[in-house]
């Protein structure tokens, strides 16, 4: 397995920050190193040579998420980062955040996100996260890396 995780994410409240800090402890005491951007602190887009997981909370544009709200708003930084040189080939998941008040647009923006990029949504988390998705994701985030360390080992066997 590799020994290092590649996120990409934007935070705007520090939530999603303060969970990759969490997350980077948690992977480190695995001795995992996280390797992250925030887009939001480097904009300067580059084209991602490695597979990554994108981490996106909802911002979106008023309503309720049923029959209007859908509009994503001020994470759209993360999406021409994901479409620069199509990057977007190297992410391997997607995970949401969000705050679970505002129902069913909660985590609605990765949603939108796997579904135009043609990435899976692996599974989300309010606000900075609580311990046990700490855990949870470190444990998701291990197992797909592992996954997808062996799907390029594969395919470059079959190649040779």
């Amino acid at each position: 397995m590799n020994d290092h995780i590649n996120i990409l994410y934007v935070s705007l409240s520090g939530n999603t920050k303060a969970f990759i800090q969490k997350l980077t402890t948690e992977l480190a005491k695995q001795s995992i190193i996280v390797n992250s951007i925030n887009v939001r602190e480097r904009p300067t887009q580059k084209k991602l040579l490695e597979p990554f997981v994108t981490f996106l909370p909802a911002f979106l544009k008023g309503g309720n998420g049923i029959d209007n709200g859908f509009k994503e708003i001020l994470t759209t930084p993360l999406r021409r980062y994901l479409e620069f040189a199509d990057n977007y080939k190297q992410c391997y998941g997607i995970i949401g955040s969000g705050n679970r008040n505002f129902n069913k647009q909660f985590a609605l923006t990765a949603k939108q996100y796997a579904n135009d990029f043609g990435f899976p949504y692996l599974t989300d988390f309010e606000l900075k996260g609580s311990k046990s998705d700490v855990t949870k994701i470190s444990a998701l985030l291990i197992k797909k890396q592992s996954e997808n360390s062996l799907a390029i080992e594969g395919s470059a066997d079959t190649n040779a």
